[in-house]
């Protein structure tokens, strides 16, 4: 840590938060605990598979499982700037805030009786059990917390002190079960909660900016078609039961899709310097799997990258990993970048079989007159398959940097180029329109 960057961290801010934290902790996981201790025992159930009891009780991981209190307060003192700081201690609050809720509302206790332990490792439990009831079990607050926790220590670890990072926290993600405190559903469940806060309050935080589909009626119904699948996958999941909740990932997944088309725009997908955050990742796994696939397939059957003019290809996503392209401008926000390091690379997320807003899409082809005019040799522009969003760009650089003098000109030089592009009449005609009303390159 350079002495510049340490005396700029915000530590005053720390403190407060520290002060605000800690005894929230405190008083909310204590008051939840107590509620679930007065309740009469048929009021509190229990989660826990037969094979749990197989579980090692191993007394030393307490030493582990009580370092997350260090590491908890120690980590608002990492935080290089307010901003992070405070998305970092609204992460925390949020995890406690909405873990003491579900053990309210869905009270659980622990049931395997923990037997009696000496010396130091024993004293360490007896300090624990004076405030940490068989309680509190999912989602488990531990993992939340850990989870939180390791984001922000993944960030301002050294390479080099990574591996014993991801040990040690991996170690404290084991003595959960270990230390017979939790069993194995409240890990998976305190890891969900953790991601969902994390995918709401991003770091860092996304600029504030207005997103409006020039294509009003068709991102409705792309939205609706999402909300459709997510709808279907909940109801699924409520007949199925037991196991059949994990559909509510995929349902989760499709309902963040259906905002980014109503709504949001690609920053629902969060995806920042070619890369989507930790938790947008997570959250979006099994879309971006579906994704994948189909792509996959589809790709098998369509050409790869093809030059267009002047050394300007336009392809699908797996054209961006070819070493021969000097530069990659990616317009695909559900890909994380596939270029290699070496070569010059722009990220400009944009949703797929939609038309972007007229800012983004002078932003994307200013994005491409700056690679062009600033490297010499292949430049690359691709979306997911290399037919609509890809096209629609390279259509308004041609227009935008007087290469050509209307969309219908630039469709035309394409379609002599490109083997197949999706955009229809209409589409090209409302580009058209912005092109017509963008600033030239």
């Amino acid at each position: 840590m350079s002495a510049p960057a340490a005396a700029g961290r915000p530590w005053r801010l720390a403190c407060l938060w520290l002060l605000l934290l800690g005894p929230s902790f405190f008083l909310l996981y204590g008051a939840a605990n107590q509620y679930a201790a007065g309740l009469p025992p048929e009021r509190v159930g229990n989660v826990a598979m037969a094979w749990e009891r197989a579980i090692p009780l191993w007394p030393w991981t307490i030493v582990p499982y009580w370092s997350i209190d260090l590491l908890y307060g120690v980590s608002l003192f990492l935080c290089a700037s307010r901003a992070e700081l405070n998305a970092h201690a609204k992460r925390l609050l949020a995890v406690t805030l909405l873990s003491c809720l579900c053990f309210l509302l869905f009270p659980l206790r622990f049931g395997f009786e923990r037997p009696p332990l000496d010396g130091v490792f024993g004293r360490m439990f007896d300090l624990l059990m004076g405030f940490d009831k068989p309680f509190n079990q999912a989602p488990s607050l531990h993992i939340g917390l850990l989870l939180v926790l390791w984001l922000r220590y993944w960030q301002h670890t050294s390479p080099r002190w990574l591996w014993l990072l991801h040990g040690w926290f991996a170690l404290i993600g084991v003595s959960v079960l270990t230390t017979w405190q939790h069993h194995f559903w409240d890990v998976p469940s305190g890891f969900a909660l953790a991601v969902l806060v994390c995918y709401l309050w991003p770091m860092p935080a996304p600029a504030a900016e207005p997103w409006r589909s020039p294509e009003p009626g068709r991102s409705r119904r792309l939205g609706a078609r999402y909300a459709m699948g997510a709808a279907l996958l909940l109801a699924l999941a409520a007949a199925l039961g037991g196991w059949g909740w994990l559909l509510a990932w995929p349902a989760l997944a499709l309902g963040v899709l259906t905002l980014a088309y109503w709504r949001l725009g690609p920053a629902a997908l969060q995806k920042h310097a070619g890369r989507r955050r930790f938790a947008a990742r997570v959250l979006l796994w099994p879309y971006s799997l579906a994704a994948r696939l189909t792509h996959g397939y589809f790709l098998r059957r369509l050409p790869g990258a093809e030059e267009v003019i002047d050394e300007v290809w336009l392809g699908p996503v797996s054209a961006a990993r070819d070493a021969r392209f000097v530069a990659v401008l990616d317009l695909a926000a559900e890909y994380d970048r596939q270029a290699p390091q070496a070569a010059a690379y722009h990220s400009q997320p944009l949703l797929d079989l939609l038309l972007p807003p007229p800012a983004q899409l002078r932003q994307a082809a200013l994005a491409l007159h700056r690679l062009r005019t600033s490297h010499r040799g292949p430049l690359l522009v691709h979306c997911a398959l290399g037919l609509t969003r890809s096209a629609v760009v390279l259509l308004a650089w041609l227009v935008l940097s007087g290469r050509a003098d209307s969309v219908e000109q630039a469709r035309a030089l394409l379609r002599q180029r490109r083997q197949r592009v999706e955009l229809s009449d209409e589409q090209c005609a409302e580009l058209a329109r912005q092109c017509a009303r963008l600033e030239p390159l």
